[in-house]
């Protein structure tokens, strides 16, 4: 089995922590192993960081998620999910609520039918409620996108919408609930992420995750479903 291809997907992500000491944000990964006549190997893992300044904002995000299925009685080994994601973004403020956003995000995902959507988009963005307890704000913006089909081979570049939402509301002293919106729209496809999550905090740095992540693509090749899903428990590191 392609064991070490799930391990990698984790490995490559914590390493990139440390490089980024001075920054706050949490580090999650899982993985599941499940083995008999039929042998399975699920692994996924999210960086999720940022570090703010009197006038700015950088935040980075990296994710990644491998499956792989073996079946004992033919000896095959079939890979049934592959995805890479980062993004990086960086804010300048205006006001402590009004920002102007540049952001840049590169995915590769072997299932989607695209190998992979670039994209770098500029803005302006708000944040609504800003509290200790519940935060919401708000992006739009337009950018530049090439998106290569993963069938043919061809790449199409366009201009595209970009709009964001984010909110998070700390529910008790331990519990909170984030969810995430991401739409980049454009002529040959729309690409439409969710990211909704519940987090329980066991300790000052650890913690436990339950996510449901949606993804959508409008126009993906023929043959290919429009729609993923998925549901994800988690062991978090704060930092």
């Amino acid at each position: 089995m392609r064991v070490s291809a799930a391990w990698a997907a984790l490995a490559g992500i914590v390493a990139v922590a440390p490089a980024f000491a001075d920054w706050e944000g949490q580090l999650e990964a899982g993985i599941v192993f499940s083995r008999g006549n039929t042998e399975t190997t699920t692994a996924n893992g999210k960086l999720d960081m940022a570090k703010e300044l009197e006038q700015w904002k950088h935040s980075a995000y990296l994710a990644a998620l491998y499956a792989e299925s073996e079946n004992s009685l033919i000896n095959e080994v079939e890979t049934t999910a592959e995805r890479y994601e980062g993004r990086w973004q960086s804010d300048y403020k205006f006001t402590p609520r009004a920002f102007w956003f540049g952001g840049l995000r590169y995915e590769r995902d072997e299932f989607s039918g695209f190998a992979y959507q670039a994209s770098a988009t500029t803005g302006l963005g708000y944040r609504f409620i800003d509290t200790d307890r519940t935060k919401f704000y708000g992006q739009a913006g337009v950018g530049y996108r090439q998106i290569e089909d993963a069938l043919t081979g061809e790449t199409s570049d366009e201009i595209i919408f970009r709009g964001d939402l984010g909110y998070e509301m700390q529910l008790t002293a331990n519990t909170k609930l984030t969810d995430k919106l991401i739409v980049e729209a454009g002529a040959d496809n729309t690409f439409v992420g969710n990211d909704l999550a519940l987090q329980v905090a066991m300790s000052e740095r650890f913690g436990l995750s339950l996510g449901y992540a949606v993804r959508h693509n409008t126009d993906p090749p023929p043959g290919l479903e429009k729609t993923d899903t998925l549901m994800t428990v988690n062991l978090t590191y704060s930092f």
